[in-house]
């Protein structure tokens, strides 16, 4: 009997951690493969899961739910094998938890900006490519070291935790960890080849083929605008009134470098706050000098501040979020705060953006619908935002920890 279907575009490796789930806990699971911003955003679909965001689980029984971890959380506890998979007791599941989130969290900037530039699927930026580079072999020495002594992240069977740790790797190891670049993390590799010669996890993920030679450049099918044009040869033959090749032509320019020239320069800003004490020096620079005609103020509050547990966590989910705003770091500052403590915490802050709206740069990352961006004046937030810049309390809640985008 169907115990539900998943939608996702083809190859969705998040996907692959439900799916897994539910081969261990017994239960029939199908994928259902959509098109890209056609299928997702039918009114019928955004009746169901109102973000438009997939992988999106219906059951049987009409039940719906989105996002990766969820639905996968969902399918293991519903299964025959809800105790090896989630902990039997509240220790374990909270060590599951851990291991889940956090690997997510440490490599989903990575495999966009690296990996799915590659496949062509994202605009290669050099810089960013190498950030994701040094971040990822971070990840991997932290958990080579962790399988030193472990055949499993928790306990002695697989859990989630090593499904969705498989599944976060997964575009590594078959795109750009070639032997050389596996080979200083033998520990790592051990116990990835384990887990995907499971009979659970060869039913969904095949042979899986590892990378032969790490490639250095993009797909030409997506070839940025940084990649090396095509050959001549390969190009279709040029007729009259043809425009030149695209990759020829001006780069256009950010709407955000077109606007009148500010007083306020955001870079000059950024240097100041980081060296120098925040109260009263860098609060002072900042309202002397802050053009609100070129720059704008924007309180940032999380959606789902009730769903958060441990505050390490709260702290990895802000990290993940700078990560992926990368092409905004030209256009905006901010701080977010994780306020509060374990099991009763949330993310709050504060953002000064190029402009008068929220840029492209913001709005189209993944994590974006989660937030919640207001605009201020500074009469309506100096005193808050001045505790913001400075990680003080704030709310009449504890600053637990905090993190500076710049």
């Amino acid at each position: 009997m169907s115990f539900g279907s998943i939608a996702a575009y083809k190859g969705s490796t998040p996907t692959y951690k439900a799916l897994i789930a539910a081969k261990y806990g017994k239960l029939d699971v199908s994928l259902k493969n959509i098109e890209m911003h056609k299928d997702n955003k039918t009114p019928e679909f955004l009746a169901k899961f109102p973000f438009g965001k997939v992988p999106a689980f219906t059951g049987a029984d009409g039940y719906t739910i989105f996002e990766s971890s969820a639905i996968a959380q969902y399918v293991a506890a519903s299964g025959s094998a809800k105790d090896q998979l989630l902990g039997s007791d509240i220790k374990t599941q909270a060590q599951i938890t851990q291991w889940v989130d956090s690997i997510s969290n440490e490599l989903q900037h990575s495999v966009v900006v690296w990996v799915y530039a590659l496949l062509g699927y994202y605009p290669w930026n050099a810089d960013a490519v190498s950030r994701a580079q040094t971040d990822v072999k971070r990840v991997l020495s932290v958990l080579d070291g962790v399988f030193l002594s472990r055949t499993f992240l928790v306990g002695d069977k697989v859990t989630l935790a090593d499904i969705s740790a498989v599944c976060a790797l997964y575009h590594f190891y078959t795109v750009v960890l070639d032997p050389e670049h596996r080979a200083p993390y033998p520990n790592l590799n051990r116990w990835f080849e384990t887990c995907i010669n499971q009979p659970e996890f060869k039913a969904v993920l095949g042979e899986v083929k590892f990378c032969e030679k790490q490639p250095t450049k993009p797909q030409a099918k997506a070839a940025p605008k940084e990649a090396s044009k095509p050959a001549k040869a390969a190009a279709p033959a040029k007729e009259a009134g043809d425009e030149s090749p695209a990759a020829e032509k001006p780069k256009e320019k950010n709407p955000l470098d077109l606007l009148p020239k500010s007083s306020f320069v955001l870079d000059e800003w950024k240097r100041f706050y980081s060296n120098n004490d925040t109260r009263p020096t860098a609060i002072n620079w900042f309202w002397d000098k802050f053009d609100p005609e070129g720059y704008s103020i924007w309180r940032v509050s999380y959606r789902y501040n009730s769903e958060l547990t441990q505050t390490f966590m709260s702290s990895n989910l802000v990290g993940g979020f700078f990560q992926r705003l990368d092409r905004a770091r030209k256009y905006a500052f901010g701080n977010l705060l994780v306020l509060g403590e374990n099991n009763n915490n949330e993310i709050f802050g504060y953002f000064v953006i190029r402009g008068q709206d929220v840029p492209f740069e913001v709005s189209d990352t993944p994590d974006y619908p989660s937030f919640e961006f207001t605009k201020m004046t500074k009469d309506e937030c100096k005193e808050e935002f001045d505790a913001v810049l400075a990680w003080e309390d704030v709310k009449g809640k504890k600053c637990a920890d905090g993190k500076t985008f710049k």
